[in-house]
């Protein structure tokens, strides 16, 4: 795939050509090595002996604060072990994923050619043990691996309603993304 089977639009987009791996581990939400515009913010869980609380999104605040009301979709997805979905990206719309139950592995990859980071990929570990709310910037390809043996259930928003058009498909093991989705510590 090169960037003439991209889907057409406003960002100039291209894969890179990676070597095999997973790229940077993102460990905190300040890290430097976060692809531009992306953004993380811990989310606070309230646990007790009934189970936990864990709040998405309040309209007007956090990550997703400035997405218009008129368009915001808010959608789930429930996955089992060893799933992976993988790899979109958008032109025009960005994500607000928070996963709220089980473990994944979150892999961003910038393929946005104008970008300081375009090449960059990120690999983060969050659900249920680490509750990161996670934005994604138009054209910053993404997908994930459910990890462990349970099931997985992500909460996602969206600034604009879902548009097939807007979406680009690149296959989970494409060559030159050359993502490692293989257990790295075993």
């Amino acid at each position: 795939m090169n960037k003439h089977s991209m889907i057409k639009g406003p960002l100039e987009l291209s894969l890179p050509k990676c070597e095999k791996g997973i790229g940077s581990l993102i460990n905190s939400p300040a890290s430097k090595d976060l692809i531009d515009g992306v953004r993380i913010q811990q989310q606070v869980l309230w646990p007790d002996d009934r189970g936990y609380f864990l709040e998405i999104q309040r309209a007007g605040q956090g990550l997703a604060a400035g997405f218009p009301a008129a368009s915001t979709q808010v959608s789930a997805v429930f996955d089992y072990p060893d799933t992976i979905k993988a790899f979109h990206y958008h032109q025009d719309h960005t994500d607000c994923w928070t996963p709220t139950a089980g473990l994944l592995q979150v892999v961003l990859v910038d393929v946005r050619t104008s970008s300081a980071t375009f090449g960059r990929r990120n690999t983060m570990f969050v659900g249920a043990l680490r509750p990161w709310q996670i934005l994604i910037p138009p054209g910053v390809a993404h997908g994930y691996k459910v990890v462990g043996t349970e099931c997985a259930v992500m909460v996602y928003l969206t600034d604009r309603f879902y548009d097939p058009q807007d979406e680009g498909r690149i296959p989970y093991n494409d060559p030159q993304i050359n993502y490692d989705w293989e257990k790295q510590r075993k």
